[in-house]
């Protein structure tokens, strides 16, 4: 498990060890609002001799008022997508290797939204990526769940040109009730609220997720927006091949050190 919060992270390894105490679990430290964790996660990790066969890249922050990373970069990008692109650039030789040693598929799992339909105008600013003026919280977190959409595209264009044992797919898990609304009272409250007999349980949320990561079902399909356990419509722009492409050579100047 890469967590930003490692006390935090230490006690759900422990509460996995109570139901299953034969369940083999690491903990290493990941803050995704700051690329030089991204390097020195991904430098650790892939010096630890570990297999890497399923990455999900999970984290996110949703609709936060106007704030840069660490990196001077606009905060929902940053975390929600553009730090994943790096992780998984940085990795990838690492489940390239597991793919073909172990013979078994390797899978990519990004975590998009629904919100993703609804970006600002043209899905990414890639001129105006910082600016705060026109910033809109709920249209930046479109604009980073669309990103991490065609992430995951691209990825399963670049596998399949390659020939490489890997699938990348991306997926809504649904409205669930977390702390992510932390940064939208209105969001927040309905949550708490009324959101409570509408929303789903983490187990339901994680479903989709778990679904993608594992089911042989999923064998082969590359390149995919599911929700609900199906393979779902994503929009124009969540389509757009030349799009994905252009996202992809935007990213990386940007995470280059």
């Amino acid at each position: 498990m890469a967590v930003r919060n490692v006390d935090s992270g230490n006690k759900v390894r422990e509460e996995i060890h109570k139901e299953i105490p034969s369940a083999k679990v690491e903990v290493m430290e990941l803050d995704l609002c700051s690329m030089s964790s991204v390097r020195e996660f991904a430098s650790k990790y892939n010096s630890s001799g570990f297999p890497l066969n399923i990455l999900i890249n999970n984290a996110g922050i949703m609709a936060s008022p106007y704030l840069l990373s660490k990196d001077n970069i606009e905060l929902q990008f940053a975390t929600n997508y553009l730090s994943h692109f790096l992780l998984t650039n940085l990795l990838l030789d690492n489940m390239k290797n597991t793919a073909r040693e172990s013979n078994r598929e390797g899978r990519i799992v990004n975590l998009s939204s629904s919100a993703h339909r609804h970006p600002f105008p043209g899905g990414i600013r890639f001129d105006t990526i910082n600016d705060e003026a026109g910033y809109g919280s709920i249209k930046a977190y479109g604009q980073s769940k669309l990103a991490t959409l065609l992430h995951a595209n691209e990825l399963a264009r670049r596998f399949k040109e390659e020939g490489v044992n890997i699938t990348a797919n991306s997926l809504h898990p649904g409205g669930i009730h977390t702390n992510l609304f932390r940064y939208h009272t209105v969001l927040s409250g309905f949550a708490s609220t009324i959101g409570r007999f509408m929303f789903k349980t983490v187990p339901q949320g994680a479903a989709t997720t778990c679904y993608v990561a594992l089911h042989p079902q999923v064998n082969g399909v590359s390149g995919k927006y599911f929700e609900d356990c199906n393979i779902s419509k994503s929009t124009a722009y969540g389509q757009d091949a030349e799009l994905a492409k252009k996202l992809w050579e935007f990213s990386l100047p940007l995470t280059n050190p």
